[in-house]
């Protein structure tokens, strides 16, 4: 059974940080790219980034994020990581991660949100002061 499982989310004021996680289980995550994703309230979801199968390894960001947000894999853990820096309120949402066939994991394509087939139930993110 393909399950992913955010967690991590939290209150946290603004300029400072979390890493949220992604447990996969129930399937070779070496072999999928993982897509996060997230929902303000009142917006429709949105990508935020996704980083490639182990082979690839590569990783894509939103505009919004670049260069504040990282997206890492533990291989071992079959975990993927969203290390988010600098946080800002607008950063606030639920923020999902998905699983994705190994060639999403492109400029043009990584944030289609209906190449990914299996998601998360999602974690909450606040920035807030």
């Amino acid at each position: 059974q393909v399950q992913l499982v955010e967690s991590g989310g939290g209150l946290v004021q603004p300029g400072g940080s979390l890493r949220l996680s992604c447990a996969a289980a129930g399937f070779p995550s070496d072999d999928y790219a993982i897509g996060w994703f997230r929902q303000a309230p009142g917006k429709n979801r949105e990508g935020v980034g996704c980083i490639g199968s182990s082979t690839d390894g590569s990783t894509y960001y939103a505009d919004s994020v670049k260069g504040r947000f990282t997206i890492s894999r533990d291989n071992a853990e079959k975990t993927v990581y969203l290390l988010m820096n600098n946080l800002k309120p607008e950063d606030t949402a639920v923020y999902y991660c998905a699983r994705g066939p190994w060639d999403v994991a492109r400029a043009s394509l990584w944030y289609a949100q209906r190449e990914y087939d299996y998601w998360g139930q999602g974690t909450q993110v606040t920035v807030s002061s």
